[in-house]
């Protein structure tokens, strides 16, 4: 099923950045907390509890979640709903299951789903509505939507016309990490335009070095991380609207547009002088696995690894991933210095019930009130909600993603390989793009290929 292994892929990731350390702190809402995330039931005096109390007397009332997001991960969210619970006296049972991709559409068409599910595509979404067991989102939740999300984030949510999801958390992807010492001893800027980071890709080599090191290996799933270099130059090149239409096959998998992008990739990654630092040669990129391929960085053998915000998870516990730190990542520009195109992913919270209690919930999930305090108790978890307070982000990587989501000129737009029918998403445009790699496989084959593939 198309879009499973985008959200596997970035769970696995984030787990390990959690296990590396947790960092459960209430006291802005009344709890001095400790290390396990435990409250006080003064957590709830920070918060407005009548958004809530107007769905009525909801006391004893009880609200199950069914996600993917198991241990670790999970703490920060159980936690992360005391204050509702306490203002309105209703339980929420919170269940996370490593197969809930499949095991959600199989409990929806057999009538037993759950009141809420943590949806981690858009293409699972929609499965999921079809199966004519969820329901739509409540008033309160879409007006939360419109105040706190942008358009973009409101459309992955909707359905035929009619708004079923709010988003919940987000990861960005249109990252690319660095060493802030390198880049201060060698004298090298931060880049802002492509045009700069093609020209310090340039420094790099007449300095003698590598500069770029990549691998694409993940498996089943290898390939992935290919297609999200391809996903992100489409839309420095050509723009969010001719995406949206590139994911709905509106525009030819092997047109001009998706040449113009690989091909852009492939100036850096099939160029002998640019790759593959410390690791071989640009056919090594398609052996490395994504968790080794940016950790030569930290050694100096490579100076660039494009690569998401839960890359950082891969690092040694003791290293500091910090813009002051041994390694840490800056925005991949676009095309000029204004212009923000965001790759990345997320969930949704899907309804199946509309008691009130569910419909409290879900406003609650979507209010800047439940972002903030998710910011406080979580590391490795952001959300593109317009009322998060970076500030409340412990780590620095959260906070830049935070930044590069809530900044007015993001254009967000989700992995399309998680969007596209899965015959071509998690299949033709991962192996084509890694046979492009590994055995030189020139880009007209590799996008006929993958245009044959498209379902009719």
């Amino acid at each position: 099923m198309f879009g499973q292994r985008g959200s596997s892929r970035s769970r696995v990731a984030l787990a390990g950045a959690l296990s590396v350390g947790l960092a459960f702190s209430l006291t802005a809402c009344g709890g001095d907390g400790d290390s396990e995330g435990g409250s006080t039931d003064n957590e709830a005096s920070a918060i407005d509890c009548a958004p809530y109390k107007a769905f009525g007397d909801l006391t004893g009332k009880t609200v199950t979640i069914y996600t993917g997001i198991v241990t670790p991960e999970d703490t920060p969210h159980k936690e992360s709903y005391k204050p509702f619970e306490q203002c309105t006296g209703v339980t929420v049972k919170y269940e996370g299951d490593k197969a809930f991709e499949t095991q959600i559409l199989v409990r929806a068409k057999a009538g037993n789903p759950p009141d809420l599910a943590f949806v981690p595509q858009p293409g699972l979404l929609q499965q999921l509505v079809a199966t004519g067991k969820a329901v739509e989102a409540p008033a309160e939740t879409a007006a939360n939507v419109d105040k706190h999300f942008g358009a973009d984030w409101k459309t992955y949510g909707t359905v035929d016309g009619k708004f079923y999801a709010a988003p919940l958390g987000a990861n960005v992807k249109s990252l690319v990490w660095y060493s802030p010492q390198e880049f201060k001893d060698s004298g090298y800027a931060v880049p802002t335009t492509l045009d700069e980071l093609k020209t310090l890709t340039d420094k790099m080599v007449t300095d003698g070095k590598k500069p770029w090191c990549a691998g694409i290996s993940s498996g089943e799933a290898t390939g992935w991380p290919l297609t999200d270099w391809m996903e992100d130059f489409w839309l420095r090149l050509n723009g969010p609207e001719s995406y949206d239409k590139w994911v709905k096959h509106e525009t030819p998998f092997n047109g001009p547009e998706a040449t113009a992008a690989l091909d852009a990739v492939g100036a850096y990654l099939k160029n002998d002088k640019y790759v593959n630092g410390g690791l071989g040669d640009v056919k090594s990129i398609a052996s490395t696995t994504f968790q080794d391929a940016g950790l030569p960085i930290l050694e100096g053998t490579c100076s660039l690894h494009r690569q998401a915000s839960f890359y950082a998870a891969n690092f040694d516990k003791d290293t500091k991933v910090a813009e002051d730190g041994d390694v840490f990542a800056f925005y991949l520009p676009g095309k000029d210095a204004t212009s923000k195109p965001v790759l990345g992913g997320g969930e949704f919270v899907l309804a199946f019930a509309d008691r009130p209690e569910v419909k409290a919930f879900q406003t609650y999930l979507s209010s800047d009130v439940w972002a903030n305090t998710k910011a406080k108790l979580s590391s490795g978890w952001v959300s593109a909600n317009k009322g998060l307070d970076p500030n409340n982000l412990k780590n620095p990587i959260d906070k830049l993603s935070a930044t590069i989501l809530l900044d007015p000129n993001a254009t967000f737009r989700f992995d399309a390989s998680d969007l596209m029918p899965g015959a071509v998403g998690s299949n033709a445009f991962w192996k084509q793009t890694t046979a492009w790699i590994a055995s030189g496989q020139d880009t007209k084959t590799t996008l006929d290929n993958i245009e044959k593939a498209w379902p009719q």
